[in-house]
């Protein structure tokens, strides 16, 4: 077993509501990591929303999510769970999915039952699969994995079949080998506090901010028995707040610049893409062309 996924598998059982932030792309990762989290969500919200442009409505499919597992595990260690919205099919798809990840390095791949093409699970007008098809997937799931790597099962039922319908799909996931399950906007405190103490398995929360779960913290969460609590997009909204200020800026007065407090700073960019690290590999291997001998001491040498 790899160790991001050893260590993913760690975090979980210790269910102390360990803060588990979304990364749109690699170098919201490289912040996360740089920032101290324990593990980082490659969320298909925000890869849907930063890389096209477009509403969580099904648009991603599994190349982009491949290629974005592959650029996150390429700068960091961290165990990387991976939003794969539906599994991209019926169970057969799922293996190929599940083989895909894994390979490029995610620690963890979630599923929910949601029917495609899906939408975000705080949208209006959600569609389910019948449970026994999304018991099949988990268990194409569970048997494709070669290295351990986590699966994770998503729930929506909350919405449209109510919160008990819920509570009981997610038996069955977990029934069919899930090891974490995540039940997907609860409408209240008392069905957040409900969800660990019904379901045995480590359990994910997520916190849509100005979605339909009620908002709380590491040490609430920790306390209700919540293994992990996801802010998946809140590294996108802090960046789309962020862009809109300094084009405004530059919009209203003609010019920006690192004195105003909008921009990081060159430095600080750099840091954060490892431009140090890539000119230490340069000065290591690059071969200066004064130091090499010249055609015609080649041929004196003959």
């Amino acid at each position: 077993m790899s160790n991001h996924i050893q260590v993913l598998r760690d975090i979980m059982a210790k269910r102390n509501g360990t803060l588990l932030p979304g990364a749109p792309n690699a170098l919201a990762a490289r912040i996360i990591a740089d920032l101290g989290f324990e593990a980082i969500y490659l969320t298909g919200a925000g890869l849907t929303n930063m890389s096209m442009g477009l509403p969580d409505l099904g648009f991603m499919d599994l190349s982009q999510a491949v290629a974005h597992t592959m650029a996150i595990r390429n700068v960091t260690d961290l165990p990387l769970i991976v939003d794969a919205d539906t599994g991209f099919g019926n169970a057969v798809n799922v293996t190929h999915t599940v083989r895909m990840l894994e390979r490029a390095g995610a620690s963890a791949i979630q599923l929910e039952d949601q029917a495609s093409p899906k939408r975000c699970g705080h949208f209006e007008g959600k569609e389910l699969v019948p449970s026994a098809e999304m018991v099949a997937k988990i268990k194409a799931a569970v048997d494709a994995r070669c290295d351990g790597m986590v699966v994770i099962a998503r729930t929506d039922a909350r919405a449209g079949e109510g919160f008990e319908a819920a509570l009981d799909r997610a038996q069955r996931y977990i029934e069919a080998g899930a090891d974490m399950t995540f039940l997907e906007a609860p409408q209240s405190l008392l069905e957040v506090r409900q969800v660990p103490k019904t379901l045995g398995v480590p359990q994910l929360l997520n916190i849509v901010v100005g979605g339909k779960t009620p908002v709380i913290g590491q040490a609430e969460a920790a306390e209700m028995g919540f293994s992990m609590l996801l802010y998946a997009n809140a590294a996108l909204q802090g960046a789309v707040l962020g862009i809109q200020h300094a084009l405004t800026a530059l919009r209203d007065h003609g010019a920006v610049d690192e004195a105003n407090g909008l921009l990081a700073s060159f430095t600080e960019r750099q840091r954060l893409v490892d431009k140090p690290g890539f000119d230490a590999l340069e000065r290591k291997y690059t071969t200066h062309r004064d130091a090499s001998p010249s055609p015609q001491q080649n041929r004196s040498r003959i």
